[in-house]
C-alpha cells in the first residue's frame, strides 16, 4: 500500500493596516506574528517525512512556505492552482458583519451565496484545489508533500472531498491562520482528512483577507 499526505497549510497572518479584503492583489506579506506562526507550522511538521513545498505565487503564502523549506532543505515549487479565490471586493472593507450587504451598489454581487455570485464558483476552486493537492501527492508519492495557500480554498477542498455542500458561512469556516488540514491517500484513495492548529489560539485571530 502506497500511503501519501498532503498537508494544506493556510498562510500566517498578514500585515494588513488598512483591514482590506486584499484577495490576489500583490504587496501583501506576513505580520511579525505571522512568521512566527510559520515558525510554529515548521516546527509542528518536524519528525514528518516532507519530501515536497509547494506553495501559492501569493507573497504571504511563500513567506510561510520559507520555514518549512529551510527546515527540510526543500526548494519551494509553486503552482497558480493554489491560488486565493476571485473576489470582486478586492481592496476594499468587506467582512463578516460590517454590514456590507445593506449598501445597493454591493447587491448584483451577493444575489446568490451558493455559487457564490461575488467571485470564482466553489466547484471551481475545489477542483483546481484537489489538482493540486493530487499533483503534490504525485510528487512525493509515499512521502508527505506541504502545500501553502489560503482560507476559502483550503476549506472549500475538504468540504469537497468529504462529500458537503460548497456553499458556507465564512465565519464558521474551520480554518485557522498557519493552519494544516492533511489528507492521505492510500493507494489514490482519499482514506482520511485530519485538521490541526499549530499557531494555538492566534490561529483563530479575526481579520480581513483570506
Amino acid at each position: 500500500m502506497t500511503r501519501t499526505t498532503v498537508h494544506l497549510l493556510r498562510h500566517g497572518e498578514v500585515h494588513n493596516p488598512g483591514s482590506v479584503l486584499y484577495g490576489r492583489l500583490p504587496g501583501f506579506g506576513l505580520s511579525e506574528d505571522g512568521l512566527q506562526m510559520a515558525r510554529d507550522a515548521a516546527e509542528a511538521l518536524q519528525g514528518r517525512d516532507v519530501a515536497v513545498v509547494i506553495a501559492s505565487p501569493l507573497q504571504r503564502a511563500q513567506e510561510t512556505a520559507g520555514p518549512i523549506s529551510a527546515a527540510f532543505g526543500l526548494a519551494i515549487g509553486t503552482d497558480e492552482r493554489l491560488l486565493e479565490s476571485e473576489n470582486v471586493f478586492e481592496g476594499e472593507k468587506f467582512g463578516v458583519g460590517d454590514g456590507a450587504w445593506r449598501r445597493p451598489e454591493h447587491w448584483s454581487h451577493l444575489r446568490n451565496p451558493f455559487r457564490p455570485s461575488w467571485g470564482e464558483p466553489y466547484l471551481e476552486v475545489a477542483q483546481r484545489m484537489l489538482a493540486a493537492a493530487e499533483s503534490a501527492r504525485d510528487q512525493a508519492a509515499g512521502h508527505e508533500a506541504v502545500c501553502v495557500s489560503h482560507q476559502l480554498p483550503i476549506w472549500t477542498v475538504r468540504r469537497y472531498v468529504e462529500g458537503r455542500p460548497l456553499w458556507h458561512r465564512p465565519d464558521r469556516r474551520q480554518c485557522g491562520l498557519a493552519s494544516l488540514t492533511s489528507i492521505t491517500w492510500e493507494d489514490g484513495r482519499i482514506a482520511s482528512v485530519s485538521y490541526s492548529e499549530p499557531a494555538g489560539a492566534a490561529a483563530r485571530r479575526p481579520g480581513a483577507g483570506a
